[in-house]
């Protein structure tokens, strides 16, 4: 294993299963990890010659330790890892719950600088590898529904901005990915409005291609990104009630 293969943790489901299939169709070695050992194996037997599983679960210390250790301590692991492990909870005002917001948190956000903590020290040791961060484009933005989730992606957000700048250099990458919907088990139960929504299948193929291009941004589908984008350069007095008008369903 190593240069060419891909660990992929949050590989169990939705689009993190179909990253591993395509990413398995064009030869390369995945490893992939998520809690659920089952739905692991359901993954691993979509091309069983390539795809091996490692059971790890992200909110916890020494589940993400052991892990990493077994990847990496021999100097052998994979060189891209990508941090697709998520949840989702729909939370408004007058469902709004802190300990369900500090749930979600970390899970998106605490994993993900779990793993990380792990990992970079190997790739500082070595002078190379690739880190994927997977976020999304409810960061860019607050928006209705997404009292939780939002703010776990924003986050992301920055400290990918952060690591790509301190680790210039370093032989290191650091990746941003922003998907928007994609019709996955994880959206499947929104009650909402999903414009632009993406087939999993097309949402893969974009972002293996915005991975191997090394560009530090990788967004789909593009004009639901530039919207956000634009409307949070508006000021708020303009935008808020935009993202009000445009969210009612």
């Amino acid at each position: 294993m190593k240069d060419q293969a891909v660990w992929i943790v949050g590989g169990s489901s939705g689009i993190g299963r179909e990253v591993a299939r395509q990413y398995a169709e064009k030869g390369t070695e995945v490893v992939v990890s998520a809690r659920g050992e089952e739905k692991l194996a359901e993954t691993v037997a979509l091309k069983p010659d390539l795809i091996k599983s490692l059971p790890l679960d992200i909110t916890d210390e020494t589940s993400v330790r052991l892990a990493t250790y077994k990847l990496y301590a021999n100097g052998n692991g994979p060189r891209t890892v990508i941090l697709n492990a998520g949840t989702y909870e729909p939370m408004s005002f007058d469902h709004f719950s802190g300990d369900k917001a500090m749930q979600v948190m970390n899970v998106n956000y605490f994993g993900v600088v779990r793993v990380i903590e792990r990992i970079l020290p190997y790739f500082i040791e070595d002078q190379v590898g690739k880190i994927v961060i997977v976020a999304s484009v409810a960061g860019y933005q607050g928006l209705p529904l997404a009292l939780a989730y939002g703010p776990s992606k924003a986050a992301l957000i920055n400290l990918s901005e952060a690591l790509r700048v301190e680790l210039t250099g370093s032989g290191v990458t650091v990746q941003l990915v922003n998907p928007g919907f994609v019709k996955t088990p994880l959206t499947a139960g929104n009650k909402f409005p999903m414009p632009f929504l993406m087939e999993v299948e097309a949402a893969a193929e974009r972002m293996i291609r915005g991975i191997d291009s090394n560009a530090f941004e990788v967004t789909f589908p593009r004009r639901f990104a530039y919207i956000l984008k634009f409307v949070r350069m508006l000021p708020y007095w303009i935008s808020l009630p935009l993202i009000r008008k445009g969210t009612r369903g």
